[in-house]
Formats: structure tokens, C-alpha cells, sequence
């Protein structure tokens, strides 16, 4: 069984170690984090724990790292800290999906309560999870990567595959597929999962500082080095290092990444001092790496060095039967994140939004799922508004057919007389219409609710 954790994030670092030493002696095992950052690093889909945070704090503060914790796993609880003023916002963020606020000044024994309550949940949550997998129904790993294409049972039978190996990966794909959440997936799939995931994005990173950031440095390695730090590579020891968007790294910078991947080692600037470095690298890129080799932005050495395992990770144009479903998902997810009722998607726009380009891809999908939500209306107008698809009639009104038919079964989880009765036509009609159209009634119904009716 794996061990329960409490994150505890507080900048304030008196509070942070009085609360961390009496949840000790309570008997949990407690993580502290001075900052939300670096308490997100440890945060994955199984995660086996609850986390507490105060409410304000600089940087990151509370409410946003309950909405990134939320991205991630909207069922890890998450109890917020609130002075006395803060009230009325932590009612805000339960609403938005904490589990529960304590307000200063708290007891342990109250708080303790609390995170015991929120484990138990937890725990009630993970092996729901596990029993589904069991059973036969989507598992984690279809849950982040839904679909019924074949280009997404491929991916995911290829992340099942690397993921609980170390083998460094490079993935590919157009901006807004996931390929951070095939990142994460494999982190979590791995030995590794418990341990910090590091997302760095090499195109945000200054050129001044990209080797402090990466390497760290010591006091008087250069102007304004006052005292030692850790680099982002050394943070993420024992975990993975997310590298989004590595054909952005500058050319000087890749010959010294070659030897971190070779050696896994590293030295700090202004130290002579080798460092052992237990990491796994993941890579991410827009385009094949083999283009920027070709034109001399990108090492060939260090392309044949990371590519160990390659994922491609398809647009929504490679999976447009997938859109509709995946619609539905990032509606009933966006409906929990901002604590609104359920929105009903008629078959007419599912079958409209099959239709649709998609260059921003599942994150554009997203945004229209989240506007619709929130009672913007505009997911619809964009639609309708765009550009017609060329094509045939004919093609335009099977493929919308289709989409429709396909849609009904789902939503009746393949129970098929309700299916040709809602649609008003025969059932000779319906299977007529299946077997013209390839849709199969359990692979339709299992992407939307892991199991077959049936009948």
C-alpha cells in the first residue's frame, strides 16, 4: 500500500514547522513547501494524499494552486488555511472545489480531523479507480487520453509500455494535443511517481540565466550570485525533467545537455565539483526534431542521445470521431471546476463541432467547453460562424449523420432502442445505418462510460 502524504505549503516558515512537527506527532507523514511552485512538483493523478495551504501567499497563492492542483486531479483534496478576514473567500473556494478551509488560529487536533477525513476520501477515491481498472472500465490512463480512434489506443498502448521504464523520451506534437499530459502520465506510470516533475520550458527560459536556472551556480559565480543555489535539474533528483519545447534550446547550451544525458552528472557554475544526477528526461517539440537538425539548429547527436522512445501525439484532425465525446468529458469537467450544474450539449452541436478545425487542438476545446459552462454562449456562435468545410453535400450530411448517430449512443451507453426511438426511425433503420457508417455500439458506448449496456 502506499503511504499516505500531507503537503503543507506556508511562507510563513514559523507556522509551516510548529504545524508540520504537531501533524508528526499526530502520526502523519507531512511534506513542507515554502512556496506552491514546488509543492505542484509532487502533485500527480495518484497521488496518495491531501494537501494543505494558506490562503495568501506571495507568489502563487492559494486559490490559484487549488485551480493548478484542479487541472491536474480535480479529486485531490485540498484544504486551505484562512485568517480571520478570509472568510467569504474560502466559502468562494469551496464552491470551486476545496475540500475544506481552517481558520487561524487552529488547533492540531482540529486540523488532524480534518486531514484524516480528507485521506479517507482520498483513499476511497484512488481505489474506485483501481476497481474500475479492474473491472474493465477506463482506467487512469484513458481518463487523461480518452478516445476510441485508433491513432489514441495506439498512444496509449505506447505510454503503457514506456511508462514504467526509465527510459528517456522525446514527444512529439502540434501546440495543444497534451503533450504534457503524456508527460505526466508517464512520470506517474513510473517508479518515480512520488518524486518531483519538473517542467521547464526552454523557450520562457532568459539566455542570460538559462545555465543558472538549469545547472545552478555558486556564490560569485557571477554578478549578483550572493549565495548557492540549486538548479532545476539537481531540484528534480529521484523524479522526471519535463523539457518543453527543446528545440528552442540555445546550440552552445545542447552540448552540455549531451553530457547530462550521457554521464548524469552535473557541475554548478562556478564549481569544479561533480554532482550525480538521478533523473528521467522527457523532451517535447511543436515539430520532428530531424527538421532542426537538418537545419542546423538542433544537435544530431543529442536527437539520436534522447529519442530512446518517441511518442507522437495526434491532432484533432487525425481523431475527429473522438471530438464529440471529448467535448462531453471537458464540459462535465469544466461544470465541476467552477461548481455549475451539468450543461446540456444538444447532437446538433457535437455533430457541428466534428466538423470544426481545431489548430489550437484539445486546449482550444477546452476554452469552448469552459465558455459554454460559464454561460458565455459562444462556443455555438464560433461554429456557426466559421468557415464552411469544402466538400460535398452529400459527404457533409453522412458525415454529420454519423456523428449524430454515434453521439445518441453514447449518450444511451449502447442500449439501442432508445437510440432509434429518440432519433425517430426504425431499428432496422439504425443497424442499416451502423454497419454503412463502421460504428461499432461498444466502442461508441465504452469511451463514455468505461462499459456496454448491451444490448
Amino acid at each position: 500500500m502506499i503511504e499516505s502524504r500531507v503537503l503543507l505549503v506556508d511562507d510563513e516558515e514559523e507556522l509551516r514547522h510548529s504545524s508540520a512537527q504537531a501533524l508528526e506527532l499526530a502520526g502523519f507523514r507531512v511534506d513542507t513547501f515554502a512556496s506552491a511552485e514546488h509543492a505542484l512538483e509532487f502533485i500527480g493523478f495518484s497521488f496518495p494524499g491531501v494537501v494543505i495551504s494558506d490562503i495568501r501567499m506571495p507568489g502563487m497563492d492559494g486559490m490559484t494552486f487549488l485551480q493548478r492542483i484542479r487541472e491536474i486531479d480535480v479529486e485531490v483534496p485540498v484544504i486551505l488555511v484562512t485568517g480571520h478576514g478570509d472568510v467569504q473567500l474560502a466559502v468562494r473556494a469551496m464552491r470551486e472545489g476545496a475540500y475544506d478551509f481552517v481558520e487561524k488560529p487552529f488547533t492540531a487536533q482540529m486540523l488532524a480531523g480534518t486531514i484524516r477525513r480528507a485521506l479517507d476520501w482520498r483513499a476511497l477515491v484512488l481505489e474506485n479507480r483501481r476497481l474500475k481498472a479492474v473491472a474493465g472500465k477506463r482506467d487512469d490512463i484513458e481518463q487523461r487520453l480518452p478516445g476510441r480512434s485508433q491513432v489514441m489506443v495506439d498512444l496509449r498502448y505506447r505510454v503503457r509500455a514506456i511508462g514504467a521504464s526509465d527510459a528517456d523520451t522525446l514527444i512529439i506534437g502540434d501546440t495543444g494535443v497534451g503533450k504534457e499530459v503524456v508527460a505526466r502520465t508517464l512520470h506517474d506510470l513510473s517508479g518515480r511517481a512520488n518524486n518531483p516533475f519538473i517542467a521547464i520550458n526552454c523557450a520562457a527560459l532568459p539566455e542570460n540565466l538559462i545555465e543558472s536556472e538549469l545547472f545552478g551556480h555558486e556564490p560569485g559565480a557571477f554578478p549578483g550570485a550572493i549565495r548557492p543555489r540549486y538548479g532545476k535539474f539537481e531540484h528534480g533528483r529521484g523524479g522526471t525533467i519535463l523539457l518543453d519545447e527543446i528545440g528552442s534550446m540555445p546550440i552552445d547550451l545542447q552540448a552540455k545537455f549531451l553530457r547530462v544525458l550521457q554521464e548524469r552528472v552535473i557541475t554548478r557554475l562556478g564549481s569544479n565539483e561533480v554532482v550525480p544526477l538521478d533523473v528521467r528526461f522527457i523532451a517535447t517539440n511543436k515539430v520532428d526534431l530531424e527538421q532542426e537538425v537538418a537545419a542546423g539548429r538542433f544537435r544530431p547527436d543529442l536527437l539520436y542521445r534522447l529519442n530512446v522512445a518517441t511518442l507522437r501525439v495526434p491532432p484533432l484532425t487525425q481523431r475527429r470521431a473522438d471530438i464529440p465525446l471529448l467535448f462531453l468529458q471537458l464540459v462535465r469537467e469544466s461544470a465541476a471546476r467552477y461548481g455549475r450544474d451539468e450543461v446540456e450539449v444538444s447532437q446538433n452541436l457535437l455533430a457541428e463541432m466534428a466538423e470544426r478545425n481545431w489548430p489550437g487542438n484539445v486546449r482550444e476545446l477546452r476554452n469552448a467547453a469552459e465558455r459554454l459552462v460559464l454561460g458565455l454562449d459562444t462556443a455555438s456562435n464560433e461554429i456557426n460562424s466559421s468557415e464552411p468545410n469544402s466538400g460535398r453535400l452529400a459527404d457533409k450530411v453522412a458525415a454529420f449523420e454519423k456523428g449524430l448517430i454515434a453521439n445518441a449512443i453514447a449518450t444511451y451507453g449502447g442500449a439501442l432502442k432508445p437510440v432509434y426511438e429518440s432519433l425517430g426511425i426504425s431499428r432496422k433503420t439504425l443497424y442499416e445505418k451502423m454497419q454503412k457508417f463502421g460504428l461499432d455500439k461498444k466502442l461508441v458506448a465504452t469511451d463514455m462510460s468505461g462499459e456496454s449496456d448491451g444490448r
